[in-house]
């Protein structure tokens, strides 16, 4: 009788441990599924142009950029922030509206984009949130994949519509006010480094504001006439 209750016992361990097993490994799966390394490519008018590159792990993107070889860009849309990091010049800044790239590919909640994306933007200026929207409008398949597709209505041309892969976390790809199609393509999912992620050690801020007050205290500055 003994044995029998220790084997029903064993069994009833067994059958938990893969439990759990099967549990952890379910939820391991969005992070694992958020990491991944893309090429950026604009086209318009029947025209494509290679953009940079796109890597993306944890609620974090690195954007490297033909525009701006010198440097790369860093999102975290947890913080919220976004840097523009220069290491040959060992300085790193607010990234502002150094790029609108910045303000579309951002690691989202894909229940609910709207509020990482108003995160980043509010990074740049305050946004007027009479003029700011962001809606659902509908799903789509891209690259093979199904994605939701929103609409974000922003002033200054900040329009853009993005398709978000709930999988990834990430909206893989992007209509500008424009008309342009940024899309995150060659899309290859696996765990990225995490040092990619990281502004290198050593490096220090760059604040132009204090800059701006610097020239303002010398000699050089020349005060701009009075408005009448």
């Amino acid at each position: 009788m003994k044995r029998n209750e220790n084997k029903r016992s064993g069994s009833r361990s067994a059958a938990a441990y893969l439990l759990v097993i099967a549990i952890l490994a379910n939820a391991s799966m969005p992070s694992i599924a958020q990491q991944f390394f893309a090429e950026l490519v604009a086209s318009k008018d029947d025209s494509a142009t290679p953009m940079g590159t796109l890597r993306v792990s944890e609620g974090k993107a690195r954007i490297e950029t033909a525009a701006l070889p010198d440097g790369f860009f860093l999102v975290d849309s947890a913080k919220p922030a976004a840097y523009f990091v220069r290491p040959d010049a060992h300085v790193y800044m607010n990234a502002m509206q150094s790029s609108p790239l910045t303000h579309m590919f951002v690691p989202v909640d894909p229940d609910d984009p709207c509020r990482q994306w108003l995160a980043i933007a509010q990074l740049s200026a305050p946004v007027d949130l009479t003029t700011w929207r962001c809606q659902r409008d509908g799903a789509e398949t891209v690259g093979g994949r199904n994605t939701d597709v929103y609409r974000v209505a922003a002033p200054s041309g900040l329009s853009f519509i993005g398709w978000v892969d709930r999988a990834r976390r990430f909206p893989v790809q992007i209509k500008t006010a424009d008309g342009t199609l940024i899309a995150a393509d060659h899309i290859h999912d696996g765990p990225q480094p995490a040092q990619a992620f990281e502004i290198p050690a050593g490096l220090r801020k760059f604040d132009p504001q204090t800059l701006i007050r610097q020239i303002q205290q010398s000699d050089v500055w020349v005060a701009p006439p009075a408005s009448e």
